[in-house]
């Protein structure tokens, strides 16, 4: 007979967070993003399911910052986004993209990501269905757009392409381009997509 996992806290010196992250890591790469489950992850790392909601805030927010970003909370992004007027929402999304990602750090896991994501089925797998669900649906769902998958998905597509040539071919252009000139300018599309 096997002895279930400890539950609980760890002991003393062990960076519970961590251990959480890593197995969350594991769970999504195994089951995908859909199919991972907070209770999954706490059994995972043998640990309570209440130090998974102390530690991190929901599904999104636990995937960002144990496989994409660290310490930024998507579902908190896109609040920040959807919130002013509808007429400059693509503008918004573009400056909160760039914020973002301008950030040394986070850059670095921007272009680990997306040269993995091409290369690795499995990441390729669990990023599109997080920026599916999480980001751009978000998005689509709060404008009531038609054909909202589509346009999500252009959206997707229109971001990812700045932040591939930005970050990872860094075009001097658009390196050197300001957040106001860049949603300016690429603003306007994305807000074709997400207004009827």
């Amino acid at each position: 007979m096997s002895i279930p996992a400890k539950r609980g806290r760890r002991p003393a010196g062990e960076d519970t967070r961590r251990l959480i992250a890593e197995s969350a890591r594991s769970e999504f790469a195994e089951k995908g993003y859909e199919a991972t489950s907070l209770r999954g992850v706490a059994r995972a790392a043998g640990v309570d399911p209440s130090l998974v909601h102390h530690y991190f805030d929901g599904k999104a927010d636990l995937f960002a910052q144990s496989v994409v970003l660290s310490r930024v909370n998507p579902a908190a992004l896109v609040v920040g986004v959807i919130e002013g007027p509808l007429e400059s929402l693509g503008e918004r999304v573009v400056r909160t993209f760039l914020r973002v990602w301008d950030e040394p750090t986070n850059q670095e896991r921007f272009v680990a990501l997306a040269l993995a994501a091409q290369t690795n089925d499995q990441l390729g797998v669990l990023v599109r269905e997080f920026i599916s669900t999480e980001i751009v649906g978000r998005l689509t769902a709060h404008t009531g757009v038609s054909d909202a998958p589509l346009r999500g998905a252009l959206v997707a597509s229109q971001l990812f392409g700045l932040g591939i040539t930005r970050y990872v071919l860094r075009l001097p252009a658009l390196v050197e381009a300001s957040h106001d000139d860049l949603a300016a300018r690429v603003g306007p599309t994305l807000q074709r997509y997400l207004a009827d």
